[in-house]
């Protein structure tokens, strides 16, 4: 890969939230990273202005006006072509980066074949690893597996999500990682044609890490780099994002599954699709739950101070 060692991050943000500006800032913290692309999908008024203001005041950042959400697959292509660095790192908007992870990629990265990719290791707020960041192959039997939970019981089998393996010390190749946080040089990302944009929002990193593979390069997972990806905090219809979700399962099922699985997707396709509508419907009831509850017990404290100052 190219000794180059100019890095170039690049962010897409629809309706984000607070914490892209902690990660606009975190970014900008690391004197590794020599500019910042971020690619505004269509957010508010007020955070556009925002942008504008901080990309006035700091000759590092960029910011770059759709005007509507056209996808993370084609955002990240945006970002990658208008950025200058000599590699290209993948960051999504609630990530927080730690100073110098993003040079132990470029490291990791300068020893590999060309068309390869580097992945993070991808950590919740409370320091445990996220579900995403090294994965094994995506087929129509490993989803299966990994979706019922039947891979977590049955012995012999390997899940799909591998962040509940032990920790490597140092890199180790895997088939897909998360682009939550992914390295490749310009070379790489021009010879893939970037992302493929028919995915609008999730497994356009697993369809690109398939292509990369199959192109000769290797996918490595870098454990040594870890990144703090918030998550949860877009304003997003959920049943818009597994929607999505489903779709690109699919469309990735479709293209590189052979006629044995094509055949299968006809009946299990449908089935991935409800399974993933049926999930997001529990999980925005549950949610809808919590906040009732929260709501319930602010008003009996309330009523209770009330009582209290009244005797």
């Amino acid at each position: 890969m190219s000794s180059g060692g100019r890095i170039s991050a690049v962010m897409v943000s629809y309706r984000t939230g607070p914490v892209l500006f902690d990660s606009i800032r975190s970014v900008l913290s690391d004197p590794d990273i020599h500019e910042l692309v971020l690619v505004n999908h269509d957010n508010p008024t007020n955070v556009t202005v925002r942008l504008d203001t901080m990309a006035a005041a700091e000759p590092r950042l960029t910011v770059i006006h759709t005007g509507a959400n056209l996808g993370f697959g084609k955002g990240c292509n945006i970002g990658a072509r208008a950025a200058a660095g000599d590699y290209i790192l993948l960051l999504n908007p609630d990530t927080l980066i730690a100073r110098g992870a993003a040079r132990i990629m470029v490291t990791t990265a300068q020893g590999l074949p060309p068309v390869s990719i580097v992945g993070a290791r991808i950590l919740n707020t409370d320091g445990s690893e996220q579900r995403g960041g090294r994965r094994g192959g995506l087929t129509l039997m490993s989803a299966l597996l990994s979706f019922t939970g039947l891979a977590r019981i049955l012995p012999g089998v390997r899940d799909f999500h591998r962040e509940e393996e032990p920790l490597p010390a140092g890199p180790v190749e895997a088939p897909s990682v998360s682009g939550a946080a992914m390295l490749m040089t310009r070379e790489t990302y021009r010879a893939l044609n970037g992302f493929d944009e028919r995915y609008f929002l999730h497994v356009e990193d697993i369809d690109i890490c398939e292509r990369a593979r199959r192109m000769g390069g290797k996918i490595v997972f870098e454990p040594r780099a870890a990144f703090v990806h918030v998550g949860s905090t877009s304003s997003a219809n959920i049943l818009l994002v597994e929607w999505y979700k489903a779709k690109g399962l699919n469309l990735f099922f479709r293209t590189y599954s052979g006629p044995v699985g094509q055949l299968v997707l006809v009946v299990a396709g449908p089935l991935m699709t409800m399974a993933l509508l049926g999930r997001a419907v529990l999980i925005r009831a549950s949610a809808r739950a919590l906040q009732a509850r929260s709501r319930l017990r602010a008003r009996v404290r309330l009523a209770q101070r009330r009582r209290n100052s009244g005797n």
